[in-house]
């Protein structure tokens, strides 16, 4: 099974997935630093994965795209290029809840500090999400920089399972737990001050395209794939954007009578 996942929600990236007897791995991937230059980059970087474009995409088992929670500008980008290469090369598109690259990235790495490679790679025949004494207290939350002095976020049991959220809101909202990603890195001071804990390690952590390819390739195993691109627990999406606000961009009323 070979996937390519876009993900736009934070940074813009993008990785080629290879998952053979029962393990994903990445072969290619891409990301930016920069928050603002999606449309400029993301093209470029999804070509430079492949040799030949043209020939391999076809060949795809699946396309994986990251529906945020994001910024409207930047997360459209991701989506908008996911449906285009899904129906120029006929190959099946799923959506995936962006946070849930963290929530991978965060459970992996404690892994990786078990002994295990699990941070690098998934195991679909027992992986979903890898629990272990990285998180003593069980629940955890990811959050990212919404902007406008508010993250997005959700929480997730200890063994990765999705259970409130996504939600956009100040950090005061966050429940009295360790917390994860960009935003909590940059609401630090008040997230300690309720009784979350925050971890420096992911202070400045952004979804990036490959870990939701590993997660993606995952649930796709468990979901029976190539069968159909849905679980029970909800992780696949259809492509969806998860915006959580209102556009700022608003139809402008009609024009008041000059005389």
């Amino acid at each position: 099974m070979r996937i390519l996942s876009i993900d736009t929600s934070a940074i813009a990236s993008a990785a080629l997935i290879s998952a053979v007897d029962g393990k994903a791995d990445v072969l290619a991937s891409f990301a930016t630093e920069d928050t603002r230059s999606h449309a400029e980059v993301l093209a470029p970087g999804v070509d430079s994965l492949f040799k030949d474009p043209v020939a391999e995409g076809p060949l795809l088992d699946a396309i994986v795209v990251g529906v945020g929670p994001g910024p409207f500008t930047g997360l459209r980008s991701g989506i908008a290029m996911a449906r285009t290469l899904s129906f120029a090369w006929n190959v099946p598109l799923h959506g995936m809840m962006s946070l849930d690259a963290l929530a991978w990235d965060v459970l992996g790495a404690g892994d990786q500090a078990a002994g295990s490679n699990a941070g690098a790679s998934g195991r679909l025949d027992t992986a979903t999400f890898h629990p272990h004494a990285f998180h003593p207290e069980g629940d955890f939350v990811i959050a990212t920089d919404a902007r406008r002095k508010e993250v997005y976020w959700a929480r997730y049991s200890g063994e990765g399972t999705l259970l409130d959220g996504p939600h956009v809101g100040p950090a005061t909202d966050v429940p009295a737990l360790p917390v994860y990603g960009m935003g909590a890195g940059l609401y630090a001071e008040t997230l300690e001050a309720q009784g979350s804990r925050v971890d420096p390690g992911f202070a400045q952590a952004q979804p990036t395209a490959a870990s939701l390819g590993l997660r993606a390739a995952v649930v796709l195993h468990r979901a029976g794939f190539p069968g159909p691109g849905h679980t029970k627990d909800g992780q696949l999406r259809d492509s969806t954007p998860l915006y959580l606000r209102e556009s700022d961009a608003q139809v402008p009323g009609p024009r008041k009578r000059a005389l």
